[in-house]
């Protein structure tokens, strides 16, 4: 199994909790062989992935990344 950990500092502990909230129905939808946890404490979002294979841990890191980034360009332009 391969492990990729990720913490990623928000401006305040709200800001995780609204990022959080609006990629978690993606959890739901499994990108094939790997498994997400994702949660947030004071202000830092923490996502842990782990996959079979080197292709599907790349695959699920950038899917992630992307929707944090793109829930908090939007929380940032509301």
């Amino acid at each position: 199994m391969i492990v990729a950990k990720i913490i990623i500092d928000m401006d305040s502990t709200f800001d995780a909790r609204i990022v959080i909230k609006s990629i978690s129905p993606e959890i739901k939808n499994n990108i094939p062989n790997t498994s997400v946890s994702l949660c947030y404490s004071n202000k830092k979002i923490y996502l842990d992935i782990t996959s079979k294979n080197l292709n599907s841990l790349r695959a699920a890191c950038n899917s992630y990344l992307r929707w944090i980034n793109t829930a908090n360009n939007v929380k940032n332009s509301i």
